[in-house]
């Protein structure tokens, strides 16, 4: 009798666990850097939205520290179950391509869920900058090496590492100035303190616009529908040559497939809604929604081509 007890609770325990399902409880999603910005007003906007499809609450909270390291240390060494996830960026594999050591593996301890959305960059020049398009702005930095002074948020951003790119591909040589910050950045190229930057339409729009700063070339594979008389680098004869400010979900490495592919499920659902593709459409976002392996080959893409950039170049992040 004792024992048909122990069976039938046995049974009924694991009839209990069949049926639970994730996710039982609320979801921390980690943003690597400060509020504001455009990476964290996607993360709350698709914290939100994934919020009402898993039917439990997906709270963010902001880690930032050490060019997104330390944010992202904190997933890579939380338990792989699903209620700790990470909303990054391209640091994620500029960092484990130009940093010397990580206190993680990039690769080995973060499993890539979904792609939420994608912000092509916009090489945008002051007035004074006496070039009108893309191949005037090549022109004029080939005749005149290193005096076009280039503004970015800082070395190893991913306008640092586009720009420094586009030198290779170009044969080109300009001066790149490292601010803290993208804002501060943007600012002093307004003022004309500087005379190039590789930005993104959320926040140069308005300046180009106003005619504050003219729009050379996009970097994306097609033209900006807010901006189509400006063309894509590739257009302007330079092969191969695209870059985007992404932003994806992550997850610790070990997390069940089955939870990767729910998540990435309910992404994709979040970036088909019409509210939300409206939203996005306002400051250029693309929105994705791709599938953990599709994600994962893009990752692993990313960190060999910043690798062998850094060998043609030699620039480190410290």
């Amino acid at each position: 009798m004792r024992i048909l007890s122990l069976a039938a609770a046995l049974l009924l325990s694991l009839a209990t666990v069949a049926r639970a399902e994730y996710p039982e409880r609320p979801i921390r999603l980690i943003v690597p850097f400060p509020p504001g910005g455009v990476t964290d007003v996607v993360a709350r906007l698709a914290a939100e939205r994934l919020s009402a499809d898993l039917g439990q609450q997906v709270i963010v909270e902001n880690k930032a520290g050490a060019g997104s390291v330390i944010g992202t240390e904190a997933v890579a060494k939380s338990a792989p179950d699903g209620y700790t996830l990470l909303f990054t960026t391209p640091g994620h594999t500029i960092n484990a391509a130009l940093r010397a050591a990580l206190p993680y593996d990039t690769e080995k301890d973060l499993a890539p869920v979904s792609l939420i959305g994608q912000v092509p960059m916009l090489l945008v020049s002051h007035p004074s900058l006496p070039v009108g398009d893309f191949k005037g702005f090549v022109d004029y930095a080939r005749r005149n090496p290193g005096k076009i002074n280039v503004s970015h948020a800082g070395n190893g951003t991913l306008p640092h590492v586009m720009m420094e790119l586009l030198m290779v591909k170009e044969r080109l040589q300009v001066t790149q100035v490292a601010y803290r910050g993208a804002a501060p950045a943007l600012a002093d190229l307004v003022a004309g303190q500087v005379q190039a930057k590789l930005d993104t339409y959320t926040t140069a729009g308005q300046f180009v616009a106003d005619r504050k700063l003219n729009a050379l070339a996009v970097t994306a594979s097609k033209r900006l529908k807010q901006l189509p008389d400006v063309p894509t680098v590739v257009e302007s004869g330079v092969p191969d040559y695209e870059g985007y400010l992404w932003m994806g979900i992550v997850a610790p490495a070990g997390t069940p497939q089955s939870i990767l592919d729910k998540l990435a499920a309910a992404s994709k659902r979040m970036v088909e809604r019409p509210d939300i593709q409206a939203r996005f459409d306002k400051d250029a976002v693309e929105p994705v929604g791709n599938t953990p392996a599709e994600f994962k080959a893009l990752v692993a893409r990313e960190i060999a081509q910043w690798r062998a950039l850094a060998k043609q170049t030699e620039i480190k992040i410290e």
